[in-house]
């Protein structure tokens, strides 16, 4: 059996004391086998064979997603399916090669069910006009894949549809045994809760914002992004998603404004002054492991800051200076 197909096998049933040992053979297995990464490693001068711990792991800059094609073991499979970053037509697009569709799909699957159950028991719903407007969307990928698995008679996808949307979600709240979702891009959940209003039909939901504003409105801190979704939604907290184009793995934050990793995932931060300065508590630059990122890079270097919690959860406080406006939540 094969490294990758051994470590996937084993993905599902791990646990957290199993993580460092896992993310450490991972470590090996893409230095040796992913061009890019391995070059970045030379190019800093560091020897693999000193990384001994978690914190010891050096982090691919996001950036080479946009540059390179960061794969592993390139030569053994060709992309079955792209994702793109969201951007604006002036900034360039980063570019995920994706080996294994339904990896991506069935691990994005188990993910959600670990917070919210089984997806039977969802109707989803979606406003996600940019994403759908410009392709190749992760995003779009995995909401498409759980709408198909709920099994919902109702459409998922809403552009600017606003009417047929209230329409669909009166419709999806009749419907016994089954919790309705609205998951939207930022500017699109407000661009419909400020033409609604607090209507009937919006009241009841479980409201799952995926950031960005995308140059259509004023960026805002989450805070205030969820204080005005609920005078629409009602006072229940706004969930939140953490996700990029660049990994296979979610976060899910449950209305409370802290994102929980789960197996796959770990947050790390760093000083956003020295990139090799790694610790898991205070404020920081995020650096995340993706373990599912098997035909990738695990181990990327984001522009996003962040700060952590005793108990492992983290809170998103924005992005660092100079960065792009792109992918999932990503306020400023």
């Amino acid at each position: 059996m094969s490294f990758r197909d051994d470590f996937l096998r084993r993905l599902p049933a791990l646990n957290e004391d199993e993580f460092e040992a896992a993310a450490l053979a991972l470590f090996r297995h893409q230095v040796a086998h992913c061009p890019p990464y391995a070059e970045y490693l030379a190019q800093l001068g560091r020897n693999p064979a000193t990384v001994a711990r978690l914190t010891d792991i050096p982090f691919l800059p996001i950036e080479f997603f946009k540059t390179h094609e960061v794969r592993t073991e390139p030569a053994t499979w060709e992309a079955q399916e792209l994702f793109l970053s969201s951007g604006t037509t002036l900034q360039q697009r980063s570019r995920h090669l994706v080996r294994d569709p339904a990896l991506y799909r069935e691990n994005a699957a188990r993910i959600f069910e670990q917070s919210y159950g089984p997806l039977p028991g969802w109707t989803f719903l979606a406003l996600l006009p940019s994403y759908l407007e410009q392709g190749h969307s992760s995003l779009v990928a995995m909401v498409d894949y759980f709408a198909r698995q709920s099994g919902q008679t109702q459409p998922a996808f809403f552009l600017y549809d606003h009417a047929a949307l209230r329409a669909a979600l009166a419709e999806a709240k009749q419907t016994p045994g089954r919790r309705v979702m609205l998951i939207g891009v930022s500017y699109a959940l407000l661009d419909f809760a400020a033409e609604a209003g607090p209507a009937p039909e919006l009241q009841g939901l479980t409201v799952l914002e995926t950031g960005g504003m995308k140059g259509r409105r004023r960026e805002m801190i989450r805070e205030e992004l969820h204080v005005e979704l609920q005078q629409a939604f009602g006072p229940a907290g706004i969930h939140s998603e953490y996700g990029m184009t660049e990994l296979l793995s979610q976060a899910y934050s449950l209305g409370d404004g802290r994102f929980h990793c789960p197996a796959p995932l770990r947050v790390l931060l760093r000083d956003p002054s020295d990139p090799f300065s790694i610790g898991s508590r205070g404020d920081g630059a995020i650096n995340v492991i993706d373990l599912a990122n098997i035909d990738s890079c695990a181990f990327i270097e984001t522009k996003d800051l962040a700060r952590m919690h005793p108990d492992g959860s983290f809170e998103v406080l924005g992005r660092m200076d100079n960065s792009d406006v792109r992918g999932c939540n990503q306020l400023v």
